[in-house]
């Protein structure tokens, strides 16, 4: 059934209008999934109040992997429903499920209040969260990506330039809160604005309900009623490929999130130059990702996907043991910077990639399975794994060697893919 049978909101849309009404949304999507990390050390003594403070952290970190667990499952059902129901209608619902795990959040009575009731709450509104994220990131990439053919990349990119602006929000939030705050009004209540914050997710998902168009791409698209059978049957190739390639992105993403946790514990660097430099790394991701984008079109984004994924293996143990040498402020925003250039080199081609690998009819679903499943494996849980690794070899210098590993699968997938890629846009242009 061809897809614009299905009554959908059909029409045009300006370019600046859809990359504003995509990034707006993304932003807050991820803003509302993330700021829990930022805030952890705070959340760890409202919910999991243990004696060992260690010990405290570690479970709150674990709860943060745990919104993680949810997103393959959220990915699945919502790339389906994106398949099938459109783009626009798949990203309204998972901005609603995240506006409802944000408030909860938000509202919950802590452990003095309520008890285990109050960390239950916590948990499962972390697993409301990761089911919605879950579906987010294909939704708005394939709604990004489909507004242009020719300019896949850059379009595409703008997912990145939004999380970019996240990192921005949750950064700056953690700065604002730890400079204008008193740490006991924070720990108090103060947390809880940034969850708050987040909830305008919910006016902005009713506007793309209403007044967004459906890409024209999958209106013009002969759509399938089994996408998840279509892609584990034909699709495992660019799967595997998807996940491989995923797992770079994922892991430096979560570990430039870590660094303020990292830095504040380990080397005893003030919070708010911690804060600072993730904000460094958020302006750098928010400026340079159309760029890439755009190269990435003109150039090929296999080929600067490769550049920065040696550019990481390479750079980021120096980098770490500059910090180890010389832990100060100062520094750190150096080396966020720096990795904030890689990271954006590799993670601003990654979602046009991904689009190249699947067709209109299966996109959103393949995106969602390869994507979701790298990051719950590699990603959702890399503080947690960092701290562990810190805690039992007692080397600081535990993060590089994650992001060194994830580097190495991740040349691995983009070596094996030029196929894959090949043989897509072939198909895609005879069918043209």
């Amino acid at each position: 059934m061809k897809a614009n049978d299905q009554g959908l909101n059909t029409g045009k849309i300006s370019p600046t209008r859809a990359i504003f009404v995509a990034s707006i949304g993304n932003a807050l999507e991820w803003f509302d999934l993330i700021i829990f990390g930022f805030l952890s050390v705070v959340i760890s003594k409202q919910f999991f109040p243990e004696t060992d403070p260690t010990t405290s952290l570690m479970l709150t970190f674990a709860t943060f992997g745990i919104a993680f667990v949810m997103r393959p499952l959220g990915g699945i059902y919502i790339g389906i429903f994106a398949d099938k129901k459109g783009r626009i209608k798949a990203l309204t619902l998972a901005a609603g499920l995240m506006m409802l795990g944000t408030g909860m959040i938000a509202l919950m009575p802590t452990y003095h209040d309520i008890g285990i009731i109050a960390t239950i709450g916590i948990v499962l509104a972390r697993l409301i969260q990761g089911f919605s994220a879950g579906g987010e990131f294909a939704s708005a990439t394939a709604f990004l990506a489909e507004q242009s053919k020719a300019r896949r990349g850059f379009f595409a990119s703008w997912q990145i330039a939004s999380q970019g602006l996240t990192t921005l929000l949750a950064s700056g939030a953690g700065v604002m809160l730890t400079t204008m705050m008193a740490p006991e009004d924070l720990e108090s209540w103060g947390w809880r604005l940034p969850f708050f914050f987040g909830m305008l997710i919910g006016p902005v998902a009713l506007y793309i309900r209403y007044k967004v168009p459906e890409t024209e791409e999958f209106v013009e698209a002969e759509t399938t009623e089994t996408p998840l059978r279509d892609t584990l049957r034909s699709q495992r190739r660019p799967l595997i490929i998807a996940i491989g390639a995923t797992v770079l992105g994922t892991v430096s993403t979560f570990a430039v999130l870590y660094v303020p946790t990292f830095a504040v514990r380990e080397y005893g660097i003030a919070a708010q130059s911690a804060f600072t430099a993730t904000l460094a790394t958020g302006i750098v991701q928010m400026i340079l990702a159309p760029v890439v984008g755009h190269l990435g079109d003109k150039w090929g984004r296999h080929n600067i996907m490769i550049a920065a994924a040696v550019g990481m293996l390479l750079l980021i143990a120096p980098l770490y043991m500059w910090l180890a040498a010389v832990p100060t402020g100062t520094t750190l925003i150096l080396v966020q910077i720096i990795f904030g250039v890689l990271l954006t080199g590799y993670f601003a081609c990654q979602p046009a990639f991904l689009s190249d690998l699947f067709p209109v009819q299966t996109r959103t679903t393949g995106m969602s399975i390869g994507y979701n499943f790298a990051v719950t494996l590699f990603g959702g849980f890399a503080p947690f794994i960092i701290t562990v690794l810190i805690n039992t070899t007692g080397s600081k210098l535990s993060p590089a060697l994650y992001i060194m590993f994830a580097a190495v699968v991740s040349l691995i997938a983009l070596v094996s893919s030029r196929k894959t890629v090949q043989s897509f846009r072939r198909a895609e242009a005879a069918a043209r």
